[in-house]
């Protein structure tokens, strides 16, 4: 039987924390699709989805069983539609718990199809967020221990700092 995964999330940008959980991810699924909203309900970000997308699939090459993909609408949606029977959630500190648990709840009430499947960060990334990189960025600092090389770049850039 093959199961397939999602990572859903803004991404923006894709740390070195998100990357972690997709490669373990990719150990556990057969297919994982880190999917990019496009519209964030609560988030102004700093890329463009478009943007976003093409940081991902280039921090992620490499990986054989990873796709990277954008999306508009309900995660569920997205994973009906693309037979993805798990969404992949990363949970970072207890802060984070309380959030994603009604989160999966309201998932679980809009489909039985998909179950919710929450990942803890390997040790060193558990205090890495994008929003915390993209304000380090903005303030002037290095960065370069929290995203790849390419992000880095497409950080320093969009500050103003290239």
């Amino acid at each position: 039987m093959t199961i397939a995964a999602m990572y859903p999330g803004t991404f923006d940008p894709i740390t070195l924390g998100h990357e972690d959980l997709v490669r373990r991810a990719a150990r556990l699924y057969d297919r994982v699709v880190v999917a990019i909203a496009a519209h964030p309900a609560t988030k102004a970000p700093m890329f463009t989805h478009s943007e976003r997308v093409e940081l991902a699939r280039e921090a992620l090459l490499g990986i054989d069983n990873v796709e990277v993909s954008g999306y508009e609408g309900l995660t569920v949606d997205f994973a009906n539609e693309h037979d993805l029977a798990v969404i992949i959630r990363g949970l970072r500190a207890v802060s984070d718990f309380e959030y994603e648990f009604q989160l999966a709840n309201m998932n679980r009430h809009l489909t039985a199809d998909v179950e919710t499947v929450f990942l803890t960060p390997t040790e060193k990334y558990t205090f890495i967020s994008s929003s915390l990189v993209r304000e380090v960025a903005s303030l002037g600092g290095d960065v370069g221990e929290f995203v790849s090389p390419k992000v880095k770049e497409a950080l320093l850039e969009r500050c103003g700092r290239s």
